[in-house]
């Protein structure tokens, strides 16, 4: 098991800059936008957002599912008081993705963007969506997934030797991590973005939590 995970203070000063247009733009937004187009058909009551970040993404779900119940989750103080800033009427969650504050069974989705890879256990965090998940309910997950292991490897040693360390796991160990924990994934498909995304292509992977 990898320990420690990533320092709390290292997103509370990434908050700072994380809404800056061309950060979003060439980062997070084209994910943003392709995981709102897999929720347009599905009927959206409760959903958390998992690393939420300063909750952009959060907002434009609230947005485009006015009915909805959505929670934005995050372990970082700095990024859920940027996120307060932006809409302070939404429901903010400080909280682990390892010990997540929410009773089994509170969502019908959990949405998690560019975060997952942060996670120090991940099969820990996998377990945690799924206790928080109704039967029949979904996770979209969104994450870079790179086409080699070895990239993966060459990511997480440089990442540890910065002090951050991160985990980007294949599309293949994506999937089975899911199924393991339970889930039965549904879909997965590459996203398009610029400059990084050629090497390093984030993927959209889709898991249905089995169950009526």
């Amino acid at each position: 098991m990898d320990r420690p995970g990533p320092d709390r203070r290292f997103f509370d000063i990434w908050s700072r800059f994380y809404d800056l247009e061309l950060v979003q733009r060439l980062t997070y937004r084209p994910v943003h936008d392709a995981l709102l187009r897999a929720l347009v058909d599905t009927p959206v009551r409760r959903l958390l957002d998992l690393g939420c970040g300063t909750g952009l993404l959060t907002a434009r779900i609230r947005a485009a599912h006015p009915a909805a119940y959505v929670v934005g989750c995050d372990f970082s103080a700095g990024m859920l008081r940027q996120a307060a800033a932006h809409a302070p009427a939404a429901c903010w969650a400080q909280g682990d993705a390892l010990r997540l504050p929410f009773r089994a069974a509170t969502f019908d989705a959990v949405v998690s963007t560019e975060a997952f890879h942060w996670f120090p256990d991940q099969a820990a965090a996998l377990r945690e969506m799924f206790r928080v998940l109704v039967p029949g309910g979904r996770v979209l997950i969104a994450l870079v997934n790179p086409a080699h292991a070895a990239l993966g490897r060459a990511a997480r040693l440089a990442s540890r030797l910065a002090g951050e360390p991160l985990r980007w796991p294949t599309r293949e160990r994506m999937a089975a991590e899911l199924t393991a924990a339970g889930f039965r994934v549904t879909s997965q498909r590459r996203l398009f973005r610029l400059i990084a995304g050629i090497l390093f292509p984030p993927v959209l992977t889709v898991a249905l939590r089995p169950g009526t």
